[in-house]
């Protein structure tokens, strides 16, 4: 958690992303950054931030960084009065989820996603009637109406882990249909996958793969499992943005490429001065939504407060709280 009372305090943080941030840049970010860091200490407020954040957010407001499944633990454990999502909609929706009494806030409510715009609580009952019985898996990249209509959640992280534990040999698993097709390729439980996709990791392909190592052949290559199988494939290692980091921290390869979304390397770089990111770049247009003046918008003004219908937030909220017991 940043702790920091003395005036300047934004100066000081520029050190910490000195390496990925230019100093032209600095001063657009300072001011925003002072104030948040005062306005986080009056409304006794954090903010999560998703590794795909920019770094003068990842690095420099953050309480709590990390991919979804962290965020999710962190909200459900935060004694926090105020909590700001610096990530996107469905994930505000989460710690909303599991904090009903406290102000969530989403800077921009239009921060959304690909995949959770792909499905919808109807898409499921019909699912439901063409395989009866069948337990439904849902990634928590989808809103509170999907995980409402839905057995358990999981993430990129746990996926494979969440699947098994239903002790079942054949599941339905929603949204994301490359994560699926990579779950399936690890278990022996047969899956019964949706046709969604994420916009950012759906862009890269296998020929990019073989184009980067041609460029940086010394390169490890580090793929999210919401890439396509033959990305995978060609990748040294494949995981969710929380097992890239693990893996550069315990492997500290000389040179490695995340093929992931653009920030992320950003914002790993800036723990590891001595290894070489090599950035082949996804830009999520729904997470760069988040700024700093409108974390500083939303504290000062309380605007952009999540709510759930009751109805919905009780069984979604026992799909996410499955998910976090194992």
């Amino acid at each position: 958690m940043i702790i920091l009372d003395s005036a300047n305090a934004a100066s000081r943080l520029y050190e910490r992303v000195r390496r990925v941030i230019p100093p032209i840049e600095w001063p657009v970010f300072e001011a925003d950054i002072e104030a948040i860091l005062r306005l986080k200490r009056e409304r006794e407020a954090i903010i999560l931030a998703h590794n795909y954040q920019s770094p003068e957010i990842f690095h420099c407001v953050a309480d709590a960084v990390g991919d979804s499944l962290a965020l999710a633990r962190e909200a459900a454990k935060s004694d926090a009065r105020v909590i700001v999502m610096a990530g996107v909609h469905f994930m505000a929706e989460t710690a909303k989820l599991l904090n009903p009494t406290k102000t969530v806030l989403i800077p921009d409510a239009r921060a959304g996603c690909s995949l959770a715009e792909s499905i919808g609580a109807a898409d499921i009952s019909l699912l439901r009637e063409r395989y009866p019985g069948l337990p439904v898996v849902t990634y928590v990249n989808t809103s509170a109406e999907v995980k409402a209509a839905s057995d358990i959640c999981c993430t990129s992280a746990n996926a494979v882990k969440v699947v098994e534990s239903l002790g079942v040999p054949r599941v339905i698993m929603i949204p994301d249909e490359y994560l699926a097709k990579n779950v399936a390729a690890r278990t022996k439980v047969d899956i019964i996958a949706w046709r969604g996709r994420c916009e950012v990791h759906e862009q890269f392909t296998a020929a990019d793969i073989r184009e980067l190592r041609e460029a940086h052949p010394d390169a490890v290559v580090l793929a999210h499992p919401e890439c396509a199988p033959e990305v995978l494939a060609e990748a040294d290692f494949a995981g969710s943005t929380a097992e890239m980091i693990g893996y550069v921290g315990a492997r500290r390869p000389a040179r490695v490429a995340l093929v992931t979304e653009c920030s992320m390397s950003d914002n790993v770089a800036v723990n590891y001065p001595d290894i070489e990111f090599v950035r082949p770049c996804g830009l999520c247009p729904h997470m760069k939504r988040i700024t700093l003046a409108k974390i500083r918008h939303a504290l000062e003004t309380l605007e952009g407060e999540v709510t759930i219908d009751p109805a919905l937030a009780a069984p979604a909220r026992r799909a996410v709280e499955r998910m976090l017991a194992l």
